[in-house]
């Protein structure tokens, strides 16, 4: 029996598949059945030449294989098919015959391949390094994921705040557009300012007489309280005022102040402003000093220095702006006139008291009523502690936000008013003519001016009026002569009643004509111009 040996492994053909080869025996131990071994041989290892074949497992190779040294490969024995027996020819003596050439290899047919297990790894195999492969693509995973988190959250944030921007952007613009800040649109305070002042206006008005316990003199003024503009204003009267009296003659604002006592003055600014004053308020000069006080002194920018006075006991104020002044020296400060100078400078100093005071006044209406309740003082019936509290907390948020004026109205040297003084004082801030807010059948007020050139002729013209049962606002003299006598109105609806202010004076209705935009005075309902042609009815 033949011995076997086993193949050894050479490496692997270039599609990775292993090579063995069979370790070349000893050439004595085919000596013995040369011809049996040559025929397998030349089955299994050698060509028809004799020479040596290399066979490998798997897929053959597409080129030809390299002549290599004589090599037993390893093949699977197998039971040689039976034949006649023939013996086994002698050994050739001396050297064998040279072989032919060797004929280039025929391919033989490609062999179905012969995958083997140990080739593949199965899925089901655990390789030591997967562990680690999920791990790291669970760390990446994650990590992308966060980073797709982080940039959702960045995103939503930026919305967010672009969100936060607009609605703040457009509540500004709407703030703005509210309070009518906003330069190239009106606003609705604005439409609600502009209706306020071509339409009816409600106005609340105080009279306040100042009166000086040391030095005596008063100076009057009116507080108004526009309730539909959301105003404020004070308007300083001057003494030299004409205000009619109940007999139809005429005194002086001063005078009416000391014998008509509060109540005569009051209706005398009524029927000559054509105003509905609500009260008055008798300031004494040693209330004033006590409200001064009381609200923690107050700040003026004073035009002028005011001395010392050791008798009337008087501390001196400083000039300039923003002087602070104590209960005292604000009533120094609101009283001096120095000699020579007009009356209108002393009311001036008044009512830079009165603005400075009223805006160190509270605006709540209670915390006002505490303070003028603090003052101690008995007011005029027409005006309780709790109206004159209320009207002056009203003023006073006025006077903070500055929609506050102060006006000096301006007289003729006859006492009466000027044109300019009825049109921009008593129209605009106290209103003009309130017979439409009082109602056709209200007394109409009639004006009346002398353009006769003699001073007699109004005092019949004037005399027929008061006992027509009218209310006569004497319009002084006209800047100039006129020869005809006129008699105009300013509202349409006051057109009967000038008709029949013409009948009670013995003119035709000729006369009766509508007054334009400047003329007439603005402060009655009816203005009569007597002329040179007037004669006494």
């Amino acid at each position: 029996m033949n011995d076997r040996q086993e193949p050894q492994f050479i490496g692997y053909d270039q599609y990775g598949q292993p090579v063995y080869a069979q370790v070349p025996a000893d050439p004595q131990s085919y000596g013995q059945y040369p011809q049996a071994y040559g025929q397998q041989q030349q089955a299994y290892g050698y060509d028809a030449y004799g020479q040596p074949q290399q066979q490998y497992y798997g897929y053959e190779p597409q080129q030809p294989p390299q002549p290599q040294q004589p090599q037993q490969q390893w093949i699977p024995q197998q039971a040689p098919a039976p034949g006649p027996e023939t013996a086994a020819p002698e050994p050739a003596a001396g050297p064998a015959p040279e072989s032919a050439p060797e004929p280039a290899p025929v391919p033989e047919q490609r062999r179905t391949p012969d995958y083997r297990t140990e080739q593949f790894s199965f899925l089901d195999q655990p390789d030591e390094d997967s562990e680690d492969v999920i791990d790291w693509l669970k760390f990446t995973e994650s990590r992308t994921e966060r980073r797709e988190e982080a940039r959702r959250r960045g995103r939503n944030r930026v919305v967010a705040l672009i969100v936060v921007l607009a609605l703040f952007v457009a509540a500004g613009l709407g703030y703005l557009w509210y309070t009518d800040r906003l330069p190239f649109l009106d606003g609705p305070e604005k439409g609600k300012a502009a209706a306020a002042q071509t339409g009816p206006q409600k106005r609340d008005v105080i009279v306040v007489h100042l009166h000086n316990t040391k030095k005596g003199g008063t100076a009057t003024a009116l507080l108004v309280d526009n309730v539909t503009a959301k105003k404020g204003a004070t308007v300083l009267l001057p003494n030299a005022l004409s205000v009619p009296k109940d007999d139809g003659t005429s005194v002086n604002l001063g005078t009416s102040v000391a014998e008509d006592g509060l109540g005569g003055t009051r209706e005398a600014l009524d029927a000559m402003l054509g105003t509905k004053i609500g009260g008055t308020w008798r300031l004494d000069t040693p209330y004033l000093e006590n409200l001064v006080q009381a609200v923690g002194g107050i700040e003026v920018d004073t035009d002028t220095a005011v001395p010392a006075d050791d008798a009337a006991k008087t501390p001196a104020v400083g000039q300039g702006q923003k002087q602070s002044l104590n209960g005292a020296m604000a009533v120094a400060y609101a009283t001096h006139r120095a000699q020579g100078e007009p009356e209108a400078k002393q009311l001036e100093r008044f009512g830079r008291v009165l603005l400075a005071t009223l805006r160190k006044m509270p605006g709540d209406g209670k915390a006002a009523v505490l303070t003028i309740e603090s003052l101690g003082q008995i007011l005029d019936p027409s005006l309780t502690e709790q109206a004159l509290g209320g009207s002056l907390a009203k003023l006073a948020e006025h006077a903070k936000t500055g929609a506050y004026r102060t006006d000096v109205l301006q007289l003729k040297p006859d006492g009466t008013l000027t044109d300019e003084a009825g049109r921009s004082v008593v129209k605009e801030v106290l209103g003009g003519t309130l017979t439409a807010s009082q109602g056709s059948s209200a007394t109409p007020r009639v004006g009346l001016r002398n353009a006769t050139g003699n001073d007699k002729a109004p005092l019949a013209a004037k005399a027929a009026l008061v006992n027509g049962g009218y209310t006569f606002v004497d319009g002084g003299k006209a800047g100039q002569p006129q020869t005809a006598t006129q008699i105009t109105y300013a509202d349409e609806a006051q057109r009967p009643k000038a008709v029949e202010v013409a009948k009670t004076l013995g003119l035709p209705e000729t006369v009766v004509k509508k007054a334009g935009a400047e003329g007439g005075a603005v402060n009655a309902d009816v203005v009569v111009t007597l002329g040179k042609d007037f004669k006494a009815p």
